[in-house]
Order: C-alpha cells, then sequence, then structure tokens
C-alpha cells in the first residue's frame, strides 16, 4: 500500500496553540499517523504520512472540527507518495514561530505576500521576462546545503544555514546589486512558507517587485513539472529528496539536518 505524505502550512492567528497541542496528538495517533506538527500563535506547519483513508480523515478533521473554529477551512496541501513510512513517530508540539526568522514586525496571518503561481512562473521564465517586460530573478530561501542538491535555473543563492539569517545575508546582495530593485523577484523554497515570510520581508526593505512562488517547489513540480530546475529537492524525511515527478531519488545525504 502507497503511503501519502502531505505538506501544509496556514498562517492563522491562534491564541493558545499549546490547548491544542495534546488534542492533535491523540488525533494523529488514532489514525496512525507518523510526521510534525508545529503550531504557534502564527500559524500551523505539518508534514504527515499516512494512509489515503487516514490522511483524509485529518484533514477533514483540520478543516472542518469546530475546535479551530474554520481557521484551516481552505488549508492547501501538497501531496507525493512513497513506498513506505518515511518518518519513525509522530510529534506534535508548540513553537514561538512555525518557521523560524526571529523578525517581529512580519506578520503574515495578517498580511500575504502576493504570490505567483506555477504555470505563469514557468512562462516568464521561458519568455525571460514578466508580463511588464522586467527581467525575472529567482530567489532561492533555503539553507545552503538544499541549494547544493537542486535549484531553479540561474537563481540567486544564499549560502545560509538557516532561515533566521536570511535577512542580513539579503541586505549583504542587495549592497551588492542595487539593480535588484528595477527586476522581479520570485522568492521560492520547498512548500511555500519560508518564501512567504522572505517576500513580505523584501517588501519591507523597499523591493517593489517581489512575488512567492505559490505552493513553493513541490507545487511547481505537482503543476508543471521540472522545466527550469537542476537537481532534486531536499525534503526533511528519510526520503531525502523528490525528483520534479515527486518520486523518492536514490540520493543519500549524510546526516538529516534539523528543519528551520
Amino acid at each position: 500500500m502507497a503511503i501519502i505524505n502531505i505538506a501544509a502550512y496556514k498562517f492563522a492567528g491562534i491564541p493558545h496553540p499549546e490547548d491544542w497541542q495534546p488534542l492533535i496528538k491523540e488525533r494523529c495517533n488514532q489514525l496512525a499517523l507518523k510526521g510534525t506538527v508545529l503550531l504557534a500563535t502564527e500559524g500551523i506547519n505539518l508534514f504527515l504520512a499516512g494512509s489515503r483513508e487516514a490522511i483524509d480523515q485529518f484533514l477533514e478533521y483540520l478543516r472542518f472540527d469546530q475546535l479551530f473554529g474554520g481557521r484551516f477551512a481552505d488549508i492547501e496541501t501538497k501531496e507525493s507518495l512513497s513506498d513506505s513510512q518515511p518518518f519513525g513517530r509522530m510529534v506534535v508540539r508548540v513553537a514561538k514561530e512555525i518557521i523560524t526568522m526571529r523578525h517581529p514586525t512580519i506578520v503574515p496571518e495578517s498580511e500575504r505576500a502576493p504570490h505567483v503561481e506555477p504555470a505563469t512562473l514557468k512562462a516568464w521564465l521561458e519568455q525571460g521576462v514578466d508580463d511588464q517586460g522586467r527581467p525575472v530573478v529567482m530567489m532561492d530561501t533555503r539553507n545552503g546545503f538544499e541549494v547544493d542538491m537542486g535549484t531553479f535555473d540561474n537563481a540567486l543563492r544564499f549560502d545560509i544555514e538557516k532561515f533566521s539569517q536570511f535577512p542580513d545575508a539579503i541586505k549583504a546582495t542587495l549592497a551588492e546589486q542595487s539593480n535588484l530593485k528595477d527586476k522581479t523577484i520570485v522568492s521560492f523554497c520547498t512548500g511555500g512558507i519560508r518564501c512567504e515570510k522572505a517576500a513580505l520581508y523584501l517588501h519591507e526593505i523597499g523591493l517593489p517587485h517581489v512575488y512567492q512562488l505559490h505552493g513553493g517547489i513541490l507545487g511547481y513540480f505537482e503543476k508543471v513539472g521540472g522545466e527550469h530546475w537542476q537537481g532534486e529537492c531536499f525534503v526533511f524525511d528519510e526520503r531525502v529528496a523528490l525528483d520534479a515527478n515527486l518520486n523518492p531519488t536514490v540520493h543519500s545525504y549524510p546526516g538529516r539536518p534539523v528543519k528551520d
């Protein structure tokens, strides 16, 4: 039986995430799911794997149970398949942020970043400019070891070890490449969460033409395939990496860094 793997996040205000922690953990255990769920006052971030029926039941619970008050009714998921369970256990924990940036003025639950759909981005990359004729710059917001395994053609990258280093890294880049203000920047990451915060931060520091890739790299693979992409996409589970068809690769990565 194939294992369904889902990745999802939603920025939505949660006043007391610690109250939901044991309830979500209990529901996941009842459904024999494994993976990670992060809760914070800014929202939820999850990576889960299990049977088709179990995944569907959990998503119905998350979207429609009265406990959540409709906060996650429109949560979007990215799916892929594996032959075996890629997680060793089920973890539900409370964090300060569902993706750590340490920049309190960025509040995605109050203001969403502008986004570009995968099909539109593919067209931009093929023609070399956006619909207004501006050059398009792909900006990889992931950690350096992830970028080493694969990224978009000619993407701007930062050799950071964790996402909280991104603000300083982009400021240093802007000091050297002031012409970025005249271009359209598309921030991207694995599933969308890091590049959404990154896009908001780029707007905050004065870059006028910034979009987030809707659905991240996995969403791009799902919607339009792997054109303009080179290599593999690192994922934070025992599959290690996926190809553009969302299949696990044979890539072997020594060690498994903590997601940040």
